[in-house]
């Protein structure tokens, strides 16, 4: 994103002129890096984001409701102390630097004066700092001296600019020309390394809109034309880019705020959503292995006990031998009548014990290995059962394209005590949360739902009319399907759309996924069994095509 100067230059001007005369009404931090300001500026309420983030710095309206932490961190406190209920007097660029000054009359009912807070929009450097009479009051970032710093950022210290970048100004016209004048290679990286204040891609449009004459002159225009046209560059339903100035295959916006405010929003909206997606899967994945270690565990001692039956006839070997064997023997070599062929078994046996009670001892180890083995196996079909459900997971969270699918999941694993929320206080009187909506399509005359995860799945089921039809997909896992039917007749391309968005959100791959469907009076809810499993009779299959889900429903299929 060109957080250059050149493009805050531009948004300074539009902040400027919507925002003077403006007043603070609230100011908060919703997160670590960002503050927020809602202003009133006399004719409506704005938020003002400014973000301090090293991927996301940028000052820009929002509409996005964030929620606030319960105790205001300190750099905000101190913003409220020093602006609440201040008055907008102006919005400068300050030079050619990615630094914009928003200054602010404050008045109380002792004193009036003018502070300034700086919002440098420098990427991994970039800051927020308070200051009166070039005094800083705080910053958002602070450092110290034993830090080895070159700018001394602390309350009290003298705000300094940041060095400046070993390139030329572009508001110098005399030095512009004379590097213009040797210009060479490639213009966009030659422009990019020479002139400060330039992101590449802003030197990149400078070169493209190049078409011969006076370089120089053609750079200082281009750079300071008041021109603004805000765009945002997608591709592939995810956000690439946002320019002041138009840029090939972008979506235009009317305002350059406006624009930031669309790419912030669904970038952040595509963080949380990843972000959200590799907690989840990570707890799931912990738990998987902790149930596979267990199995392992199981199936380990299930092999050890495993020659309970082989114990069992050495001590029968043993006692009808008894009058051959004599205290004292280490072993003994015996015919195996369990042996079809009528071969001997060397059996080992306890010198300090006599025939009968080595033959007794053999028949304790064999009842101890039976009630091992008797214990293990509901263990085992534990085990297994779990690691079925968990293992049901992973494609649901792999194909959750919303906030709402992930939501969905959460609760699902908050409810099987994979994922713990922190307790937060409750208020008196607080209304329930309402249940997240299952996946709604329309395919024509008939609506289909598909479940978000296992619980919704369970209830989709539950909320169905037994002549609705269910799918599957077949011996995968998969979300829950239904068509609402309402007594009529499903056609067969409804089916296959259906069947289609069971293929989407499943574990299968490629482009043909046997679907199993069935009406839901077929589906059976074994009882006690884990949330989204089921067993179903009376079944058809069909082919289904992931890429058509993300189609809209064609009724000429």
């Amino acid at each position: 994103m060109p957080q250059d100067a050149f493009t805050l230059r531009l948004n300074a001007i539009e902040l400027d002129a919507a925002l003077t005369g403006g007043r603070i009404n609230r100011i908060s931090q919703p997160g670590r890096e960002e503050v927020s300001m809602v202003i009133y500026t006399g004719k409506r309420t704005v938020k003002l984001i400014l973000n301090a983030n090293a991927s996301d710095c940028g000052i820009y309206f929002s509409e996005d409701e964030r929620e606030n932490p319960l105790i205001a961190p300190n750099f905000c406190m101190l913003l409220r102390k020093h602006l609440q209920s201040a008055e907008i007097i102006g919005i400068e660029q300050i030079g050619f630097e990615r630094i914009l000054a928003l200054h602010f009359k404050c008045v109380s009912d002792f004193s009036s004066c003018e502070r300034i807070l700086y919002a440098e929009i420098m990427g991994k450097y970039s800051n927020l700092l308070l200051t009166e009479n070039g005094v800083i009051l705080g910053a958002l970032k602070t450092n110290t001296p034993d830090e080895g710093c070159r700018r001394l950022i602390l309350p009290g210290a003298k705000y300094v600019l940041p060095a400046p970048q070993d390139k030329i100004d572009p508001r110098d016209k005399f030095a512009l020309t004379a590097l213009c004048a040797h210009a060479e290679g490639d213009l966009a990286h030659f422009l990019f390394t020479r002139i400060s204040g330039l992101a590449p891609c802003t030197a990149e449009l400078i070169a493209k809109s190049f078409s011969g004459g006076d370089l120089a002159a053609h750079v200082y225009d281009f750079i300071f034309s008041d021109e603004v046209q805000p765009c945002v560059v997608e591709r592939g339903g995810t956000v690439v880019d946002f320019h002041a100035r138009m840029a090939e295959n972008a979506t235009k916006f009317a305002t350059l705020s406006e624009a930031q405010c669309y790419f912030y929003a669904k970038k952040r909206s595509k963080n949380l959503l990843e972000g959200a997606r590799r907690r989840l899967t990570s707890a799931v994945s912990q738990a998987i292995k902790k149930q596979e270690k267990r199995l392992a565990q199981i199936l380990e001692k299930q092999r050890t006990a495993a020659d309970a039956e082989s114990i069992r006839q050495k001590g029968e070997l043993i006692t009808a031998n008894l009058w051959a064997l004599t205290r004292g023997m280490k072993s003994c070599e015996l015919v195996n009548y369990y042996d079809e062929q009528g071969g001997t078994v060397r059996i080992a046996l306890d010198e300090r014990l006599t025939p009968s009670q080595n033959a007794q001892a053999y028949f304790k180890r064999y009842q101890k290995q039976k009630r091992t083995l008797e214990a293990l196996a509901p263990q085992e079909a534990d085990v297994r059962r779990e690691l079925a459900y968990l293992e049901s997971l992973p494609p649901l969270l792999a194909s959750a394209d919303s906030t709402d699918d992930l939501k969905a999941l959460e609760e699902e694993l908050v409810a099987a005590g994979l994922v713990k929320l922190p307790q937060l206080p409750q208020a008196r009187g607080a209304k329930k949360k309402p249940e997240i909506p299952f996946r709604v399509y329309e395919a024509g005359d008939f609506a289909v739902y598909a479940g978000r995860s296992n619980l919704q799945n369970d209830r989709l089921v539950r909320s169905s009319a037994p002549e609705d039809i269910w799918m599957h997909a077949r011996q995968l896992h998969s979300a829950h399907v239904v068509i609402r039917t309402n007594g009529r007749k499903v056609p067969e391309r409804v089916l296959a759309y259906a069947a289609a968005i069971c293929a989407k959100y499943s574990a299968g791959k490629g482009d043909k996924i046997p679907v199993d469907w069935c009406r839901i009076k077929y589906v059976r809810k074994p009882k006690g069994a884990k949330a989204g499993f089921v067993t179903y009779t009376d079944f058809e299959t069909v082919l289904g095509d992931p890429a058509r889900a993300d189609a809209p429903f064609d009724a000429e299929q």
